[in-house]
């Protein structure tokens, strides 16, 4: 058993610093495009179900660039909840009021700067990852941060977003690791897989 955790944790991390090495090379014109068709299918989704508490990340790096979404979701009134890195693999859920007040935190994570925490429940949680599967689980960078934080959130609809190339035929998973809802792939932007 020991064996076999630890060939999983291994099997993690060289899929991680692939998954890394191809996201910093991808095409910039391409990577926009996609990144604004993401937003605008999360904004589709969120209307139709009228969801209103949605908690998301600020994007940092490579990852997907929400922040046309964040934009949207704030002139719309909506709640949205970011994120704070803290310690022992905890999140601190901040509410976030504009995205001209945001501090550095840890690990290259920005956060809302002067707000409050929220500890309500959420209609939706925005999930980043490295790479994911068809049964809808996704490899994060490591941490824990998120699989602490959904497993105390079983009536929030979890989305997992990625770049098609980041789909793998399946994630190596630990018995923490928690399932999403569903991904959102996008095809078409990057040709076919």
């Amino acid at each position: 058993m020991e064996e076999e955790i630890k060939n999983i944790v291994e099997a993690k991390a060289a899929l991680r610093k692939e998954m890394l090495s191809q996201r910093a090379f991808l095409n910039r014109a391409k990577k926009r495009e996609y990144d604004q068709r993401v937003c605008d299918t999360l904004w589709q989704i969120i209307e139709e179900s009228s969801y209103q508490v949605i908690h998301a990340y600020l994007t940092m790096g490579t990852e997907i660039n929400i922040t046309p979404l964040l934009e949207k979701l704030l002139a719309n009134g909506k709640t949205i909840v970011t994120p704070k890195t803290l310690p022992k693999r905890k999140l601190q859920n901040l509410v976030l009021k504009s995205l001209s007040e945001i501090e550095q935190g840890v690990f290259g994570t920005t956060h809302p700067a002067n707000s409050y925490e929220y500890d309500g429940e959420y209609d939706l949680v925005i999930i980043p990852g490295l790479a994911f599967d068809r049964n809808n689980y996704r490899l994060g960078y490591g941490a824990g941060y998120y699989d602490n934080f959904l497993i105390n959130q079983p009536n929030a609809h979890k989305v997992g977003i990625f770049y098609p190339f980041q789909e793998v035929e399946e994630v190596p998973r630990e018995e923490h690791d928690i399932k999403l809802d569903f991904i959102l792939n996008i095809d078409g932007v990057f040709g076919a897989k």
